[in-house]
């Protein structure tokens, strides 16, 4: 089995791909951009002539010391949950923080993850996360190997699947033609060698081709006149 795929309790295989370890980096690099951003709009605040007013010293130090843990583990902590696993930054490279299993986080992992960032994420500017990250192939940092959470990249192209149509020469065969159901590996086959036989020599073609028709005959009635190359098309249609 891929090292990333799953199988479910109902026997379903599911293709989890990590992020890779520079988006990962980028969207910390945003997400740490974005709190730190917030806590200076506070302190701005709380610092100006307006801020000074109200507050003394005593309480202006008090207000710094709450509005850092609001930005760097209240907000993170929010965030997650609120939306699931995604933030800003991972938002931007199409990625989401989910359990190992695949299931959307809790408040435990989120919690986890939100402590453990004081230090490797803000405290060393991502350093000890960057360090741990390419220790792992998942590119996990610490606050994932405790709270058991990776960061899944969603933002993935849509495989397009051709579709072949029965050549010219066989389309009156096709109106009668019986075609039974194949074997899904012959199935394969045979589309694989569809979409790559233009970059075949003439000779490997008519090979595999040759092959091909020969295995697809005992699934067909009657059987097709013409070169093998287009009886496997007609038959995958």
């Amino acid at each position: 089995m891929d090292e990333h795929e799953l199988i479910t309790g109902e026997a379903v295989t599911l293709d989890l791909r990590p992020a890779g370890f520079v988006l990962r980096a980028a969207g910390s690099a945003i997400d740490l951009i974005t709190y730190l951003l917030g806590y200076l709009a506070i302190m701005l605040l709380v610092l100006s002539p307006l801020g000074a007013t109200f507050l003394d010293e005593a309480t202006q130090a008090s207000v710094a010391v709450g509005a850092l843990v609001f930005c760097i583990v209240v907000v993170p902590l929010t965030v997650e949950l609120l939306t699931q696993g995604r933030s800003l930054g991972k938002l931007a490279v199409g990625a989401r923080i989910v359990r190992d299993d695949g299931g959307a986080i809790g408040f435990r992992h989120a919690f986890i993850r939100a402590l453990t960032g004081v230090i490797e994420v803000f405290m060393s500017f991502g350093g000890i996360a960057a360090l741990v990250g390419l220790l792992n192939t998942r590119a996990k940092r610490l606050g994932d190997l405790l709270a058991g959470t990776y960061s899944q990249h969603e933002r993935v192209s849509k495989e397009v699947v051709p579709v072949f149509g029965v050549p010219l020469e066989l389309v009156e065969w096709s109106k009668t033609a019986d075609v039974a159901r194949m074997p899904a590996g012959l199935s394969r086959r045979i589309a694989q060698f569809l979409r790559q036989a233009p970059g075949h020599s003439e000779t490997s073609r008519a090979r595999i081709s040759r092959d091909l028709a020969n295995e697809a005959a005992r699934y067909v009635y009657p059987l097709p006149e013409g070169e093998p190359e287009l009886f496997p098309e007609g038959g995958e249609h």
